[in-house]
């Protein structure tokens, strides 16, 4: 279905992927369905090359994998797709053209497709329902290609337009804390004062706080203190 076909467009182009390859898409070709549900990705299929069979599809691959969830009578590797993008990125480095079959929506790939393939690529998912739709299966593939070939850091901090506080800063706002405290005789008794003050400097030194909530935090501290001398008035 050209839908299909879109949104596997859609897919391949999230993760940098953009050569397509159409093997006799059964409601001809162009096709505006498939155009639409691109949803932006119309560069896909624009270049992508249409074929009569498998056999000219992959005529010029040196390594295909073919996907299935399905188990085949047929002596292949079968891999993740963890590590079949990982062969792929050892045999593109080294030049290789390397393709990855997808079956139709409806019945996946026969095993006469799955034959000229070199090996088999299965996603362990739930056995009791191991359907997967054209896209879903090009998105896993196309997500493990670009995880293993981009570095991106598997944790970072959304600042939202601010930035972390200085280490001086964090000093003035304990500083600031300190003063406010002590005046209100927080620091009880004497002897466990200087204990105090340590645990709370290093609390918000361990908190990372951000240069705007460090700003907040002296914001509460000069409000509360303006609120206490008007009720002393």
């Amino acid at each position: 279905m050209g839908e299909n076909i879109g949104a596997a467009a859609r897919a391949m182009l999230n993760f940098g992927l953009e050569r397509m390859r159409i093997v006799d898409p059964r409601d001809g070709w162009p096709n505006p369905k498939a155009v639409a549900m691109a949803s932006g990705a119309g560069r896909v299929l624009d270049h992508a090359g249409i074929f009569p069979d498998i056999p000219a599809a992959i005529a010029d691959c040196d390594f295909v994998f073919a996907t299935t969830a399905r188990g085949r009578e047929l002596v292949k590797p079968v891999v993740t797709p963890e590590r079949a993008m990982e062969m792929t990125r050892a045999m593109v480095a080294e030049g290789k053209r390397v393709g990855v079959l997808f079956g139709p929506e409806r019945a996946g790939l026969e095993n006469e497709d799955i034959a000229p393939a070199n090996a088999i690529v299965t996603v362990p998912v739930n056995p009791d329902f191991p359907s997967l739709n054209l896209a879903q299966c090009a998105l896993l593939l196309g997500y493990e290609w670009r995880r293993q070939t981009e570095v991106v850091a598997p944790e970072v901090m959304g600042l939202a337009r601010t930035e972390f506080a200085t280490r001086q800063e964090v000093e003035r706002l304990s500083d600031h804390f300190e003063e406010r405290l002590e005046a209100a005789g927080f620091f009880y008794p004497p002897a466990k004062a200087p204990h105090m003050k340590l645990n709370m400097r290093n609390m918000f030194a361990r908190l990372g706080l951000t240069r705007a909530e460090v700003q907040t935090f002296h914001g509460m501290l000069r409000q509360i203190a303006y609120k206490l001398r008007q009720m002393g008035e």
